[in-house]
């Protein structure tokens, strides 16, 4: 299973961006997937997940009201809508999920740069 994020670049606060992940690979043994950040000098936090059939989803405090996930499955790709960005959502975003064949696993994505000025 592979994971390629995009969709990251730079913004003003107040702005939006929509990232993606795309996953290829053993797509059928995919369940949850999510989005973790992680800031310069931090720790990687998650951000939001989503079920494999995108029935439930969960966000960070920090981000509710402000961030959508969600998944198209016959396309297999995960988005993240991100609206009125701040410059502490400054980070490298990167795209997770769990497989389960032929065992249980978790992947990581290379990460995307989101940057956002004030």
């Amino acid at each position: 299973v592979q994971l390629v994020e995009s969709g990251g670049g730079l913004v003003q606060a107040g702005g939006s961006l929509r990232l993606s992940c795309t996953v290829s690979g053993s797509t059928f043994s995919i369940n949850g997937m999510g989005w973790y950040r992680q800031a310069p000098g931090k720790q990687r936090e998650l951000v939001a997940t989503i079920t494999s059939g995108g029935g439930t989803t969960n966000y960070a405090d920090s981000v509710k009201g402000r961030f959508t996930i969600s998944r198209d499955n016959a396309k297999n790709t995960m988005y993240l809508q991100m609206n009125s960005l701040k410059p502490e959502d400054t980070a490298v975003y990167y795209c997770n999920a769990m497989g389960w064949y032929p065992k249980a696993s978790v992947y990581w994505g290379q990460g995307t740069q989101v940057t956002v000025s004030s």
